[in-house]
């Protein structure tokens, strides 16, 4: 019998010493997200003095931004770093489990959508979840936290290295100030103010590889007042070319995304009136749409998002350091962006309070995290671009379904040899974004030679998987 998921990791008791030369610190994180609110949490716990500063109001008195983003899904990464910073029991109510995708095919009548299943243990499910919930409980946490200081409209403006300052600025107005540049951390996420200054300085090169791809969220309201869908699954409707998703939310709705090219005949371009946005959804999506009274309405008035990856190099320049996807902000399609964020956050608490590195001067240390980490964040940008390609269009392909079914078969016949890509990213925290994809490519051969190789009667000829499997780790040592 499958046991529930524990976290392997332990919190980090309140207020321990920091080791080394590196105690009782005083930092700055620019933006109050959920990587910023989650770093200043930890580092509190260490003992460090933290000053936010976040550009936008303060959620805890202000609206969240409506149509900001796609819904989140947590997964083992980001659980494994709520536990470290002692929350994730107070994010638990927030969760809705999902078990796989819901494939819709067709109208949903004469073709019922079909679960494919993430994994195949009870506890390997990701978690839909709010992202203005779990920001404000993140933020609520910090500012719990003795040590920690949250300056909400207040905005980077610049990071002057040479003068040592960082200039803020009060939002919706001119009252500017300077402040001592001391060791900074910058998750002000993929438009970041501070990887703009610093590459205007010439500190660093940046650039987001756009996807030609934008997105614009609906909401499907709850009905009768329970789940107009299955809530234990991510909805898709793959449309080849694009597709909609559905995410449920705990007040029995659902954050519904159309991903659709810009330009071209099935784009947002086409979709200006009611009658175009009507005849588009009746066309592709007359399941979802029949469950969304004002579609047309919300369509218009929602905003139209852009997406893209983030390239920065380096990511630091002397006491200042980006993280999450102020570094290498990646596409939402594998649903990794704030569980690669949190990540970052738990590597570099660990790496700051390891005594090997105490007396390390903050450029070096940073190089370090940046050498160790920089092969994982590209490995997952490039997982999450390939993803998009699988939901939009290859779970509609019966080689790919297939070869799916194989490798959970696989992975339950050889379980130390293999472990299918989704699942090394999705439920393996020990196993490091580069290494999912590199085992990844090879599994994948692997899957389409007995896929070929079938037995005379159609079964997978699991001898010579055996052997295929044994010869690839032999390979891999």
């Amino acid at each position: 019998m499958d046991r529930p998921f524990r976290p392997r990791l332990k919190p980090i008791p309140a207020a321990i010493s920091a080791t080394g030369s590196r105690r009782n610190l005083e930092v700055t994180v620019i933006g109050c997200g959920l990587a910023g609110a989650l770093l200043a949490l930890l580092l509190a716990r260490r003992g460090h003095r933290v000053s936010v500063y976040e550009r936008r109001a303060d959620p805890r008195r202000a609206g969240a931004e409506s149509g900001r983003s796609i819904n989140l899904a947590l997964a083992t990464r980001g659980i494994r770093a709520l536990t470290a910073a002692g929350i994730m029991e107070r994010v638990q109510p927030l969760l809705i489990g999902m078990r796989g995708r819901m494939v819709h095919t067709g109208d949903d009548v004469a073709h019922p959508p079909q679960l494919q299943p993430y994994g195949q243990r009870a506890h390997e499910v990701i978690h839909s979840v709010s992202r203005a919930r779990l920001n404000r409980l993140l933020i609520e946490a910090a500012a719990a936290q003795p040590g920690v200081t949250l300056h909400f409209d207040t905005a980077c403006t610049d990071v002057d290295l040479a003068r040592g300052t960082l200039t803020l600025r009060a939002t919706g107005s001119d009252t500017v100030r300077e402040t001592s540049l001391g060791p900074t951390f910058a998750t002000d996420g993929a438009g970041s103010a501070v990887r703009q200054a610093l590459g205007s300085a010439g500190r660093l090169s940046a650039h987001i590889d756009e996807l030609e791809h934008d997105y614009k969220e609906l909401l499907l309201p709850a009905r009768a007042g329970g789940f107009a869908l299955d809530p234990n699954a991510l909805h898709i409707w793959p449309r080849r070319g694009f597709m909609l998703i559905a995410l449920p939310n705990i007040d029995h709705s659902f954050t519904v995304t159309l991903f659709l090219p810009r330009h071209g005949a099935a784009s947002f371009d086409n979709l200006r009136g009611t009658a175009d946005i009507d005849a588009f959804f009746q066309r592709e999506f007359p399941g979802a749409a029949a469950l969304i009274p004002d579609l047309a309405a919300q369509f218009r008035s929602n905003p139209q998002g852009r997406l893209g990856t983030v390239h920065a190099a380096p990511w630091a320049a002397g006491p200042v350091l980006l993280l999450g996807d102020a570094a290498h902000g990646i596409v939402p399609f594998h649903g990794q962006g704030m569980n690669a964020a949190f990540e970052d956050c738990v590597l570099l608490d660990e790496l700051l309070h390891d005594p090997r590195h105490a007396d390390l001067p903050w450029p070096e240390l940073f190089q370090r995290f940046e050498a160790t980490r920089r092969p994982d964040t590209e490995a997952i940008a490039t997982l999450s671009l390939e993803n998009y390609a699988e939901m939009r269009s290859d779970v509609l392909d019966p080689k790919f379904v297939r070869q799916k079914a194989l490798g959970l078969e696989l992975e339950r016949r050889f379980p130390q040899a293999f472990i299918p890509e989704y699942a090394m990213v999705m439920f393996h925290a020990e196993i490091p974004y580069a290494e999912a994809l590199r085992r990844g490519r090879l599994q994948q051969r692997i899957l389409e030679q007995l896929d070929t190789a079938r037995l005379p009667d159609g079964a997978p000829d699991y001898g010579l998987a055996g052997r295929l499997l044994a010869s690839a780790e032999a390979l891999s040592r």
